[in-house]
């Protein structure tokens, strides 16, 4: 049995839904525990970091002194997504090089009753867990239904293999974990240059047409290699490709049709499980015509409930007040 100390962060309970469901459905067929960090935060995976740096790495290591007060029997800190997991990362390895940042969160941590010894704790993504702790063959001997025929483009996204502190990745420009994973499901792997390229992150909020563009050369990029979908490992880029190629394609007058799905979702097809149980039938972009090419039912629709949307000038939102001068020189 493996076990691991768990951090799902804040996307995986909500937008990446499916990654976790499908991430629940699997890990018993590997002999997977999970054991979910009690009390978490947010990993502040925005450009926070960028703009409050000490606040930002304090709200990181209070993960890591939570789950180093958690380990037991393990010390290994599993993450499925690429920013959160880049985040615990780089704050485990600043806290290391950096005395005066490792003094500076620690006396931040101690208000809370909380202290990390960086170090304390390994970092990994999921995708380097399944691959080098579980390995490919005892992976392979769990397929009941090869993913034969379907081609697959591995999108590992820029975030996951680099900087990569602690060596997980061989190669940051074209890692090959994740097409040897496919392989083992009996998928066909396409050469796909673009695997480690950007997806846009929060530009889709920021400036939709640099992040439609990023989007479109990696949804163009696919479609070139007549690939039937695109296999994801972080949520941000899953919710980019997928929920924004319609928009891009209104952008740019085109009409692409890729599905992106997570690659623990093709995991669990693979395994035989139902395709309800992996979260299938939320994503945007029509999964059915990849499903059918490996012979699995098509998944239920599944309609979000809307709930109609207040008026911008409802007087019980809670709306901004702006600071008169004399406030401001009292």
């Amino acid at each position: 049995m493996n076990r691991y100390i768990f951090y799902p962060g804040c996307s995986m309970q909500r937008s990446a839904r499916p990654y976790l469901d499908s991430l629940m459905t699997i890990r018993h067929d590997l002999g997977m525990t999970l054991d979910e960090i009690e009390d978490w935060n947010c990993c502040g995976a925005t450009e926070y970091t960028s703009v409050y740096r000490l606040p930002a790495q304090v709200l990181v290591g209070r993960n890591l002194a939570l789950a180093a007060r958690q380990a037991n029997g393990s010390r290994t800190v599993v993450a499925g997504c690429s920013a959160c997991y880049l985040n615990l990362a780089k704050t485990d390895s600043y806290m290391r090089q950096d005395e005066t940042l490792n003094r500076q969160v620690n006396e931040a941590l101690a208000a809370g009753d909380l202290a990390y010894q960086p170090g304390s704790v390994k970092i990994r993504h999921l995708l380097d867990v399944m691959v080098r702790d579980i390995g490919l063959d005892k992976i392979a001997q769990q397929v009941k239904k090869p993913l034969t025929g379907l081609r697959v483009a591995p999108y590992y996204g820029c975030m996951v293999v680099r900087p990569d502190p602690d060596g997980r990745f061989a190669n940051p420009e074209y890692p090959q974990s994740l097409d040897k994973l496919l392989t083992a499901l009996g998928a066909e792997v396409v050469n796909y240059p673009l695997k480690t390229h950007c997806c846009g992150g929060h530009m889709t909020q920021i400036s939709p047409p640099v992040a439609y563009e990023l989007i479109r050369r990696l949804i163009h990029a696919a479609d070139e290699t007549q690939a039937d979908l695109i296999a994801a490992l972080c949520p941000m880029c899953q919710l980019n490709l997928d929920a924004f190629q319609h928009d891009t394609n209104r952008h740019f007058k085109t009409n692409y049709h890729m599905p992106v799905l997570y690659f623990t979702q093709l995991m669990g097809l693979a395994f035989g499980h139902d395709p309800e149980s992996l979260g299938l039938g939320k994503e945007f972009v029509d999964i059915q015509p990849a499903l059918a090419r490996i012979g699995a039912e098509k998944p239920k629709a599944v309609t979000p409930k809307r709930k109609k949307r207040r008026r911008k000038d409802d007087p019980s939102l809670p709306m901004p007040k702006m600071v008169e001068a004399e406030e401001v020189t009292a």
